[in-house]
């Protein structure tokens, strides 16, 4: 299977992640469901939980919530499809984790880098924050900006995006 990208976004609850699911489901071979969030409280968890339950059997799930490039890096030779979700929970994470906006950018550069590798499907789901209010304060304007810059780098590269809407998924390109 040829090196493919596509690329899912929309607002929160929008259905995203069911049409990545459904998307992967429809292209052969194995594979993999990278999931980044982490259990931070009882919600989270609950969340997490209902995702495991309800992913069928034919995936291989991989929860990571930091080093996710090197995992597909890791994971590119063993599965036609890998399926990453979400692109701005795991940059949460890093924003959390990594000292300086200067580290921030080189993590999402190795991690477009690594989705353009993968070796066969990789279907990137991610939320678009950048439709609402501006934030009130600088760390989430910091997010929003730093979510935008990344999913426009990962639509750039993408072979297909769609922004899905009240379940409904839009093809973009």
């Amino acid at each position: 299977m040829a090196n493919k990208i596509i690329f899912i976004t929309g607002g929160a609850r929008s259905g995203k992640s069911s049409y990545a699911e459904k998307l992967a489901t429809g292209l052969a071979g194995k594979r993999a469901y990278l999931a980044t969030a982490q259990a931070l409280d009882e919600e989270m968890a609950a969340k997490i939980e209902k995702h495991r339950h309800d992913r069928s059997s034919i995936w291989d799930t991989y929860e990571e919530p930091l080093a996710v490039a090197e995992l597909l890096r890791k994971l590119s030779d063993r599965y036609q499809v890998a399926l990453l979700d979400c692109l701005t929970l795991w940059l949460s994470n890093v924003m959390a984790h990594t000292d300086g906006d200067g580290a921030v950018y080189l993590r999402s550069e190795e991690l477009v880098k690594a989705v353009k590798d993968f070796a066969g499907t990789c279907i990137v789901v991610s939320n678009e924050v950048g439709l609402g209010i501006v934030p009130d304060n600088p760390l989430a304007r910091k997010f929003r900006d730093f979510a935008g810059m990344l999913n426009q780098k990962v639509a750039q590269t993408a072979d297909e995006v769609y922004f899905t809407a009240s379940g409904i998924p839009v093809r973009l390109k």
